[in-house]
Parts: structure tokens; C-alpha cells; sequence
């Protein structure tokens, strides 16, 4: 690991701003999570919880049947408390990466709020409160924070990977493809290139890609829609449960071809705003130009090239994403947090030198972080 954030006596001038953006971005994450709970009506958030195994076999029935275990029927303000509950501990274990990998110091500061204070990260993960992504990032922050010194991590990354996609199958393009990118940076390219390595891992890979080809197959409800919310109709609890949730039990019943074509045809529509997409990543440019000064500074050629081939796989993913399901902000989101946590994959490679922090009297970056911080998320399906 590359610890780069250099110790500077006392507090400069410079510091001073980075430090009051990384309390505003904080405040602006608790205030908003505020207003979500307070105004939002976690309709679709809320059914996926009432789904589970009772059929047999189903998708995006994984967390609704852990539910179940221990509720007969399930309270909506439950939506609020595991989404909350996985906020808070995306937040804790980001925070605990960003130490490992940068250090808390002055030097740092400007770092941690383009990545904290980022519309792409924990406040879009606020807006999208219910929603199952984050789980794949928070199982990400773990492969990153956790020792890769044996064979268990690639099984481990393959356990999780199978849950992720059990919870929702979209994981297996949304954040599967980062974690085993993530295993491929930290173990194989560390030296574990033996026969066995490879051969589980290659066991692993083809295990993850059974189940979700499973999912796809024997995952589809084998009852009527209308027996199917009647079913989920019996599970709703008390407690201001969303009127109109059990409108959105056609999804269990929609395919591929479904997707698609819904897709298609309100892509028009829904690309009107893409323009924002450039935008919002070109403010990113400081820490776009330390994630490529980190690249080059790798030591080895060969870790360059996997690092730039696991960037583009990544990114192919949600092109697949994006042409299949019309949530582009979420997706769009989603993979600037795949290419953040990707940052912190580099670091731990060897390199051949420090790389320099963004500085904290840039006053470009600066500008740039400004308008981030004030930016409270980029949204679902079309930005803001």
C-alpha cells in the first residue's frame, strides 16, 4: 500500500476551505437523508422486501426472505431502517479504506471531498435509500479493507458476488465485475499465479456465472400476477404501508426482451438530460488526473495493462446496463463509485514513486469541489 498524504505542521490557509466542504457535504448528506425519509414514499423500495422464497426459486428475493425470517409481516419503515443501516456502514468502512489507503491530514483533504462530497457517491446512494446497489458497493469497501494473502479471498469474493446477485441479478454487471477486479489487482497480480490459484479462480468465476444464468432461467414466479400480490398483499404491515407498491409486482414477471424494448423506447426521452453526465464528470478532473498520474506511476507494465483492462470491462458492463434498464443516473452513478474504489485498488500496487495529492491552493479544484459539494445527488433515471 502507497500511504501518500504527507504530514504538514499546523493548519494552512488553503486547508481551512477543504476542511468547511468536508463539513458541508456531511450536513448535506444527514440533512437530505432527512428530507428522503421525511417526503419519500418507498413504494418499489418497500415490495422488494415482501418477496420471497415462498414460491420457490425467485429473483430479487434474497433480502425479503432474510426479512422473512423474522417478520411475518413487514413494516415499511423498514425500507428506511436497512437502507439506512447500509448507508451508515457504506460510510464507516469507506471512511476506514480511505484511511488505510490516503491517511486523514491536510495533504489528503481535497481527496476525500471529491470522493465523499462527490453527487455520485454517498448522497446518490441517499436518494437511491431501498435500493439494493449499495450492496454492492459496501461488499467492494470489504474486499479493498480485508488481507489478500490466500486463496479464501477469491472464494470469498465468489460467496458474496453469488449473494449480490440473489439480492438483485443486475449486480452481475453492476458491481460484480469491480470486485473481481478488485481480486485480480490484489491477489493474482501480488504473486499468486500458481496452477491452483488459477484453477479455483477460474472454478469461482464459472460458479458466479452459473447462478446468475440460474437466475435467469428457474428465477421467474411460477404463479399469476394476481396470486403473486395477493401473496404480497398478506405480507404488507401496518404503519402507512405505500398504497400503490403492489403496482410494481409486475417486475417479477417482466423479461428480458420486456426490458429492453421499455428501455428502447423511452431512451429518447431519458437521454434528453445526458448532457449532465460530462458535466458532473468533468468536475471531477482533479481526481481524474490523480487516478492517471496513479496508473503511470505503477512499477510494473503488466500491472498498467491489467488496471486499464479491468477500467474498460468495468465500464462495458454498464454499457450493457445502460442499453438493457433505463436508470442511466443510477447506473452513471454507480460506475463513478466502481471507478473511485478502483482508485484504491491501484494503490496497492507496487509503484515507482509517490504520486502528488491534489494541492490544497489549487484554486481550479477548489472551484470544482464548490460546485460538487452543492450538487445534493444526480438521481435514478434522469440526472436531477
Amino acid at each position: 500500500m502507497n500511504r501518500e498524504a504527507r504530514q504538514v505542521p499546523g493548519i494552512s490557509r488553503a486547508f481551512i476551505h477543504w476542511r468547511r466542504l468536508v463539513a458541508i457535504n456531511a450536513a448535506i448528506i444527514i440533512g437530505y437523508a432527512i428530507y428522503k425519509i421525511a417526503h419519500d414514499v418507498p413504494d418499489m423500495e418497500y415490495v422488494h422486501l415482501l418477496v420471497g422464497y415462498h414460491f420457490g426459486f425467485t429473483k430479487r428475493a434474497l433480502i425479503g426472505a432474510i426479512v422473512s425470517l423474522g417478520a411475518d409481516r413487514v413494516p415499511p419503515w423498514l425500507v428506511y431502517v436497512l437502507g439506512g443501516t447500509a448507508l451508515l456502514a457504506t460510510a464507516g468502512l469507506y471512511l476506514l479504506l480511505f484511511k488505510k489507503t490516503f491517511g486523514f491530514s491536510q495533504a489528503s483533504a481535497p481527496l476525500l471531498v471529491f470522493i465523499m462530497g462527490s453527487p455520485f457517491f454517498l448522497k446518490n446512494f441517499v436518494k437511491t435509500i431501498g435500493y439494493f446497489d449499495i450492496y454492492g458497493c459496501m461488499f467492494a469497501i470489504v474486499m479493498l479493507l480485508i488481507p489478500a494473502r490466500s486463496i479464501a479471498f477469491v472464494v470469498l469474493a465468489a460467496c458474496g458476488s453469488i449473494a449480490l446477485i440473489l439480492i438483485h441479478h443486475i449486480h452481475m454487471l453492476l458491481y460484480v465485475p469491480a470486485i473481481a477486479a478488485i481480486v485480480v489487482i490484489r491477489y493474482y497480480c501480488n504473486g499468486h499465479l500458481s496452477k491452483p490459484d488459477i484453477a479455483v479462480g477460474a472454478a469461482m468465476a464459472g460458479l458466479v456465472s452459473a447462478v446468475f444464468v440460474a437466475v435467469q432461467i428457474y428465477g421467474n414466479v411460477p404463479v399469476s400476477q394476481a396470486e403473486f400480490s395477493q401473496f404480497l398483499r398478506s405480507r404488507m404491515g401496518n404503519g402507512g404501508a405505500a398504497t400503490d407498491a403492489l403496482s410494481f409486482a409486475y417486475i417479477w414477471f417482466r423479461t428480458l426482451p420486456d426490458e429492453i424494448s421499455e428501455t428502447w423506447k423511452t431512451m429518447p426521452t431519458n437521454l434528453s438530460t445526458a448532457w449532465a453526465y460530462p458535466i458532473l464528470i468533468a468536475l471531477h478532473t482533479p481526481l481524474i488526473r490523480y487516478f492517471r498520474d496513479s496508473i503511470r506511476a505503477l512499477t510494473s507494465p503488466h500491472h498498467r495493462r491489467v488496471v486499464l483492462a479491468a477500467l474498460v470491462l468495468i465500464s462495458l458492463g454498464y454499457l450493457v446496463i445502460c442499453i438493457t434498464v433505463f436508470d442511466y443516473a443510477r447506473w452513471v452513478s454507480s460506475w463513478a463509485v466502481c471507478m473511485m474504489l478502483m482508485l484504491h485498488a491501484v494503490k496497492q500496487l507496487p509503484a515507482s514513486g509517490p504520486v502528488a495529492l491534489i494541492a490544497e491552493d489549487d484554486k481550479r479544484a477548489l472551484a470544482c469541489a464548490i460546485v460538487l459539494t452543492v450538487i445534493p445527488r444526480v438521481g435514478i433515471i434522469r440526472p436531477f
